[in-house]
């Protein structure tokens, strides 16, 4: 068994186990939740908030000078100055969790000067726990994990999101789809991208790709492809997806593939 000894990413895996048990009580009983629409299919409930609280209480105790960039309530503008940055989903793929679907996370990074340096992401339902820090590996319950040997986008299983936020590029995203259903062996939105970059990571998926973003969507898990040999850019073929919102990530090869399609598309757009 790995023992990782930063005690970053401890407290980490502490706040998101913790943040899971409220998220698996809620579970048995979402006839009770309490649900708000932030946007039209943005939909937020108490368990979100309870989750995020838990994890932020954890954080601030142990590193009371890092900043705080949470999905439900934001940062403060003293923390924008901050070196060290948590970024954290509380629960990633809340629709889901509304609907019973059994596919949402809790996604947790720390970054330093907007560059993530340690990653943590816990699947309450199969209690699988994904970590990573920068330069160390990445690891699926202690096991060091790999992205796929998969070689040809043609061969490729892929992982994306439908735009549902906002709408303006969803001419672009339909001629990626449909290019790319044409070009791999099959397309899969599951609703949690977390997970996807996650499963990219340990060899489930072998490439993903998406549009609008938050940070806390993918801090995480980009890092997780990074330390399990995978590559990640934005649709530039650039480091800057956490600003951009628009990611792209596979195995080297597919990659190369998925890029040279998504860039196309893009270009393209109206």
């Amino acid at each position: 068994m790995r023992i990782n000894f930063d005690p970053a990413i401890n407290i980490a895996v502490k706040a998101a186990r913790r943040a899971a048990s409220v998220i698996n009580q809620a579970a048995n009983q979402l006839e009770l939740l309490s649900i708000e629409a932030k946007a039209p299919n943005d939909f937020v409930t108490d368990v979100d908030r309870a989750a995020e609280s838990v994890i932020v209480d954890i954080l601030r105790e142990a590193f009371p000078d890092h900043g705080i960039l949470a999905e439900e309530s934001g940062r403060s503008e003293a923390e924008n100055q901050a070196e060290y940055v948590w970024v954290i989903d509380p629960l990633d793929g809340t629709t889901n969790f509304i609907h019973g679907f059994p596919q949402y996370a809790v996604s947790i990074a720390l970054t330093r000067k907007g560059v993530s340096e340690h990653a943590v992401i816990f699947n309450p339902v199969s209690n699988e726990l994904f970590t990573a820090s920068r330069g160390r590996g990445a690891f699926m319950n202690d096991r060091r994990i790999r992205v796929s040997r998969r070689l040809r986008l043609a061969d490729a299983l892929l992982g994306t999101g439908f735009p549902f936020r906002q709408f303006s590029h969803a001419e672009a995203y339909i001629a990626m789809f449909r290019e790319l259903t044409q070009k791999s062996a099959g397309l899969r939105r599951a609703g949690a991208a977390a997970l996807d970059l996650a499963f990219v990571a340990c060899g489930r998926l072998d490439g993903f790709w998406e549009i609008g973003l938050s940070p806390w969507d993918m801090a995480a898990g980009t890092l997780l492809i990074q330390e399990a040999g995978g590559f990640v850019a934005d649709f530039d073929g650039e480091g800057e997806f956490l600003k951009t919102g628009n990611v792209v990530a596979g195995t080297p090869k597919v990659f190369t593939e998925l890029l040279n399609v998504v860039q196309s598309c893009w270009r393209n757009r109206a």
